[in-house]
């Protein structure tokens, strides 16, 4: 046993300290007495008592010095330093003791700031407080940072982006139902860094992409895209990530005979050997466009009804899972400088801004779902604004850059976005969000930009195929596949 741990020694060394104490208050005491005695003598002019008071007075200083250094030595044994953080949380027979609530940060402690909480990115939190796992109060600490952060709750959209050298999952060149428009190698890209990029979630793992394990998992199943052209190609780029586990390319076929065009109201491809159907419903606002109005300015030339759902809303019904997007449209040029005003029952809505119009049409989806959407059978999605990345004082260029940036700059909030999440969080269907904002914010790199059909029109709105779509796409079938096979 460590003698300095020994009760008798302790209690001796204390009763020294106090000893101490009082003999150096003493001696303090009398040297205060000493210099006033002197200091008189100064006053009245002395100096012999000066000369005298500097050089004693030195001696007498240095000398208490020395002695404050003794007592204070005396002092570290007869009051030891208190233990480390981490056996503080020890008894003597290496338990943990209770941890209170002042002990560990949650977020109940507002001052507490996200910084302040370890996690693997703070190694030098860690080397100090929890040096090693088998160490009890490391062990304690785990579970408690386990029991915040689950699979169950883990949020997939919040990480980044990492390199991986498997990527890409597939060539477009060989995909028939990959846009030419959209396939920026076969358009005269170089650099393939772009596509080599896959998301990482902070928290979790999404689990390996496996086409043939997805197929049969989607046996019988119908999956409906509906919304704008980013729609569009994140159809194309879930048939062109399956159809990596088809060995008969011919068994995948557009229903119709139909060519992909940027106008087609519907196409539908079918998977004929694992009878899975995916199809896209070209429906940019999601409402109904109208007729003019009597009597309206000459400048209205359609108009958007706002509280009524497109006409061909009742072909996404009979579907296994319901993807939506919108909100690229939703602007100036797309709609007053194009004559699109808005209309709410017969009442034309001239002045209304367009995110109290995009507000108004998400409540009008809403109450569709809620009433039209047999929720035992379809299971309902809804993707965020899709960040572009134009730049210039009128946001008409368009710098494609080689890596993804490193910062978001901004480009992870949308109005767009925001509404959507709060719409959806006030319904009393389930829907889920898949909220790509943030995601990418970063991809300054993976847009069309000149590498496209039409390389005179640059393009920091579309994404190169393969690229960024297939990455929302991975969530998405995450999310499809049963929890046991996705963990």
């Amino acid at each position: 046993m460590d003698i300095w741990n020994s009760w008798w020694v302790m209690q001796i060394m204390q009763l020294l300290g106090f000893v101490s104490f009082w003999v150096s208050f003493a001696k303090f005491r009398t040297l205060l007495s000493r210099a006033f005695g002197y200091g008189h003598k100064v006053v009245k002019g002395d100096c012999s008592a000066w000369i005298f008071v500097s050089f004693n007075g030195l001696v007498t200083v240095g000398s208490f010095l020395f002695f404050l250094l003794v007592i204070s030595w005396v002092y570290l044994f007869a009051f030891p330093t208190p233990p480390t953080v981490i056996k503080s949380y020890e008894t003597s027979n290496g338990s943990v003791s209770p941890v209170q609530s002042h002990d560990i940060p949650n977020s109940s402690h507002s001052s507490f700031q996200s910084h302040d909480i370890p996690n693997s990115s703070h190694s030098s939190f860690q080397s100090h407080y929890i040096p090693n796992s088998s160490h009890p109060f490391a062990q304690s600490y785990d579970e408690i940072l386990k029991s915040n952060v689950s699979m169950d709750t883990c949020n997939v959209f919040e990480g980044s982006w990492v390199r991986d050298d498997s990527y890409p999952l597939y060539d477009a060149s060989q995909c028939p139902f990959a846009e030419r428009g959209f396939n920026c190698l076969a358009n005269g890209r170089k650099d393939r860094g772009y596509t080599k990029w896959r998301w990482k979630p902070k928290n979790c793992e999404i689990s390996k992409f496996d086409a043939r394990r997805i197929l049969e998992q989607l046996r019988g199943k119908r999956v409906v895209f509906v919304g704008d052209s980013l729609s569009r190609t994140q159809w194309e780029s879930m048939i062109c990530l399956l159809m990596t586990g088809v060995e008969n390319k011919k068994s995948v076929y557009e229903i119709k005979g139909n060519k992909i065009t940027k106008q087609i109201r519907f196409l539908g491809v079918r998977f004929s050997t694992f009878d899975v159907r995916v199809d896209f419903y070209r429906s940019v606002f999601l409402v109904k466009p109208g007729s003019v109005p009597r009597h309206a300015p000459q400048r209205v030339k359609t108009t958007l009804r706002l509280d009524k759902i497109d006409d061909i809303s009742n072909e996404w019904i009979d579907s296994d899972f319901l993807i939506f997007n919108s909100g690229h449209w939703w602007t100036r040029t797309k709609l007053f400088d194009m004559g699109w005003y808005f209309q709410v029952d017969n009442s034309l809505k001239l002045g209304m801004s367009i995110n109290s119009a995009f507000k108004t049409a998400l409540l009008s989806w809403a109450s569709w779902v809620e009433n039209a959407i047999n929720t035992n059978r379809t299971r309902v999605f809804f993707r965020t604004f899709e960040s572009s990345h134009w730049s210039g004082q009128n946001h008409n260029s368009c710098k494609v850059t080689q890596k993804p940036w490193k910062r978001t700059n901004g480009k992870e909030r949308s109005p767009i976005s925001d509404m959507i999440s709060e719409v959806v969080k006030n319904m009393s269907t389930p829907v889920t969000v898949l909220h790509v904002t943030p995601m990418t914010a970063y991809r300054s790199d993976g847009h069309v930009g000149t590498w496209s059909d039409k390389p005179a029109v640059p393009d920091c709105s579309h994404w190169c195929l393969p690229g960024v779509p297939d990455m929302w796409n991975e969530i998405l079938l995450s999310y499809l596949l049963p929890k046991e096979e996705a963990n």
